[in-house]
């Protein structure tokens, strides 16, 4: 049975990733690492819940060593947005972070995932069908830090045999954690202004397509990636995954079949805009599909009925 670690384990992906790995490998095996944030009570009562922060290398080992931990999920960062307005503290966690988890899995011997980005990329890679191995020039802190994530991963594997493994999230899109300052939110917050006010604003503009994975999905990559087997895998550092495309006007009208006198504007915010517009149309993904049978399984139209159902109980019981 693995000892699993997740640092940034009360963020967007983390507070669901922590709870699904231990729902997959059982309570007491999963520690949930957090820095500030306030954690759920569910994730506070189901397991072991411990302060950790991917800058303070003595704290992370005395958790390694207590629980004994063969694997950590570092989820640590700032997300685009708030990594354009706080770029100092983005690179230490994003990179400092990454090169202190990485120096202690090999020390310890653990396994690391590390979750990439679309952020990775930028204007000068090809936008459709974003190819797994490409030039990677971003232009934001954030796409900074996760190409440095992603090197040092490869060469933590190659020079010291590290176990390192991770992939390039596309816009997470989840009924559970809200927006956080990311590029993508704007695909979270439709669903909560089409219930809550029947109409929304939205900050990109038409034709804005971007690469977008229902949250289920991105738990199963990062789980599925991790089990799978090492002999398999010619790459590691970062694969390519997705599960569907769309710019705003799509989503509003998914989001509309539903809800048919929901109202949507533009208000262009065009710093988000300049990030997204940099970002991929869509990547291929099929190196993950063929090297570890990455297979999404929610689209569009599944995704908008399940969000709309959830976050309608959840503004019924005024929890929203």
């Amino acid at each position: 049975m693995k000892n699993i670690l997740v640092i940034g384990s009360v963020g967007q992906i983390g507070s669901e990733l922590t709870m699904e790995l231990r729902n997959r490998y059982g309570n007491d095996h999963v520690v949930a690492g957090y820095r500030k944030t306030k954690p759920s009570q569910e994730l506070a009562e189901s397991g072991p819940l411990e302060i950790v922060d991917a800058t303070d290398v003595d704290r992370i080992v005395e958790v390694v060593k207590k629980y004994k931990i063969d694997a950590i999920y570092n989820l640590a960062a700032l997300l685009s947005g708030v990594a354009e307005k706080r770029p100092q503290a983005a690179w230490n966690v994003g990179v400092n972070g990454v090169y202190n988890v990485l120096e202690i899995a090999r020390e310890f011997n653990c396994a690391v995932f590390f979750p990439s980005s679309i952020g990775a990329f930028g204007s000068s890679t090809p936008l459709d069908n974003t190819p797994q191995d490409t030039i990677q020039r971003p232009g934001t802190m954030y796409g900074v830090t996760k190409v440095a994530g992603e090197l040092l991963s490869d060469y933590y594997y190659k020079r010291f045999g590290v176990d390192t493994r991770g992939v390039r999230y596309p816009g997470i899109i989840s009924n559970l954690t809200l927006p956080g300052g990311g590029t993508t939110d704007y695909a979270v917050e439709i669903y909560y202004d089409a219930i809550k006010n029947g109409k929304f604003t939205c900050p990109l503009p038409k034709g804005t397509f971007l690469d977008m994975m229902y949250m289920p999905d991105a738990l199963d990559a990062a789980i599925d990636l991790m089990e799978a087997d090492p002999d398999k895998l010619k790459h590691r550092n970062c694969f390519n995954v997705t599960a569907m495309s769309f710019d705003p006007e799509i989503i509003f009208n998914s989001v509309k079949k539903y809800l048919p006198d929901f109202t949507m504007d533009y208000d262009v915010d065009a710093v988000k805009q300049g990030i997204a517009e940099s970002w991929p149309n869509k990547m291929d993904d099929s190196a993950a599909r063929e090297e570890w049978g990455w297979n999404p399984k929610w689209d569009l139209d599944a995704m908008t009925r399940d969000m709309l159902k959830v976050i309608k109980e959840k503004h019924a019981k005024g929890l929203i």
